[in-house]
């Protein structure tokens, strides 16, 4: 990409934010997870209102990352091809491909190798699957499927579902898009998503992990970011209308991340529409940051250290779980106070972000950009994603 296309493109810093919080919720999840179910009394480490949002809320994060992703590569493809029929699907393909397969290739590759080295936390029970079953899963995105019908895989692995969802839906979106010709038609089979999401979480509930990891409870969230880009490139909103969208959607957002009681109470989860409310609010917010609303605030200070988490988040969500097992480990061979645990969770979040950071700038930047030049060498600079 040139200098001047990179430069022409906007950036939005609040969303940046946002995926910074989503992929933190994700880390603290699986950190304090891994403490439980190694028997550490961690109970009291804050108080329950407070540990049920900081600890308890990775899958929530998921459902934000996947709105997000459908806001910003529907936003992109509006940006290069105008309207969603226009969509070129050997190029749409091509971006997907240098972004996400050069980082996980190389996450399948170093959990092959611990799987063939007997690693433990990293070696697959193989009365669930075969190393070639895990790896074709991943590369053919069906591991959510995989594990929904087998059960869990080694933490490393199971990170894979959410990426399964997502790129299933991509890899139809440009046929989909170009097929039915308008974008109006384009709506409809979205809005088909969002009704049939909360169906679906209703009619899993009782399969566990199938009930978080089925395609239809996960893509209506794809939908309603794809919704809320249509919906700000095609309409004029004025600045008013932008700031009541971010605060009603994040107030939905907080009633189901932090007031669960609550939600359950009235009948949300047992419908499955808490997370359709989730999808709402998010998708509201992410309307109202990409039309300005906090711009100033999202670029300093702690939001802008949020940001910078944010835009490496794929980088910390496929390698955080190295970090989280090691920290278990030496924690447990260290005989290490529970008294300090809370200093042991601050270290392993902020080494997952030195390490997705790292492999951001040494692997997975570098490759997106010489893959995306082999690529278009002779056609029109491609913007990042």
């Amino acid at each position: 990409m040139s200098d001047d296309t990179r430069r022409a493109l906007p950036h939005f810093a609040g969303i940046d934010v946002l995926r910074g919080l989503a992929v933190l919720a994700v880390v603290l999840h699986h950190v304090h997870l891994r403490f439980v179910l190694n028997h550490f009394d961690v109970a009291a480490l804050l108080p329950k209102p407070i540990a049920r949002v900081v600890f308890w809320s990775g899958y929530y994060g998921v459902i934000v990352f996947f709105v997000i992703s459908g806001f910003l590569i529907t936003n992109l493809s509006l940006r290069r091809w105008s309207a969603l029929p226009r969509i070129e699907a050997r190029a749409f393909y091509a971006m997907r491909f240098a972004r996400i397969f050069p980082c996980l290739i190389a996450l399948i590759a170093v959990l092959s190798v611990l799987h063939l080295a007997g690693v433990a936390d990293y070696a697959i029970d193989p009365a669930k699957a075969s190393l070639p079953r895990a790896i074709v899963a991943a590369l053919a995105f069906h591991f959510n499927w995989l594990e929904g019908t087998r059960g869990y895989l080694p933490g490393s692995w199971d990170v894979l579902w959410s990426l399964s969802i997502e790129e299933a839906f991509y890899a139809f979106f440009p046929i989909v898009c170009i097929a039915l010709r308008s974008e109006r038609a384009i709506v409809i089979a979205l809005l088909g998503f969002i009704l049939i999401g909360p169906v679906s979480r209703v009619f899993d509930a009782a399969s566990e992990p199938w009930d978080e990891y089925a395609y239809l409870s996960c893509m209506d969230g794809i939908a309603f970011g794809c919704l809320a880009a249509l919906l700000q490139a095609r309409r004029a909103i004025s600045p008013r209308a932008l700031r009541a969208a971010f605060a009603v959607g994040l107030a939905l957002m907080v009633l189901v991340i932090a007031f669960r009681s609550t939600t359950n109470a009235i009948g949300l989860v047992s419908t499955g529409l808490y997370i359709t409310l989730l999808e709402a609010g998010t998708a509201l917010v992410l309307l109202a940051t990409a039309g300005g609303v906090g711009e100033r605030w999202s670029a300093r200070g702690l939001f802008a250290a949020l940001g910078f988490v944010g835009r490496r988040s794929y980088e910390i969500y496929l390698t955080h779980m190295f970090v989280v097992f090691s920290t278990v480990a030496v924690f447990k061979a260290a005989n290490a106070d529970l008294a300090f645990v809370g200093l042991w969770y601050t270290a392993a979040v902020a080494v997952s972000i030195v390490l997705g950071d790292a492999v951001a700038r040494g692997f997975s930047f570098p490759m997106n950009r010489a893959l995306r030049r082999a690529a278009f060498a002779a056609r029109t600079p491609v913007p990042a994603a």
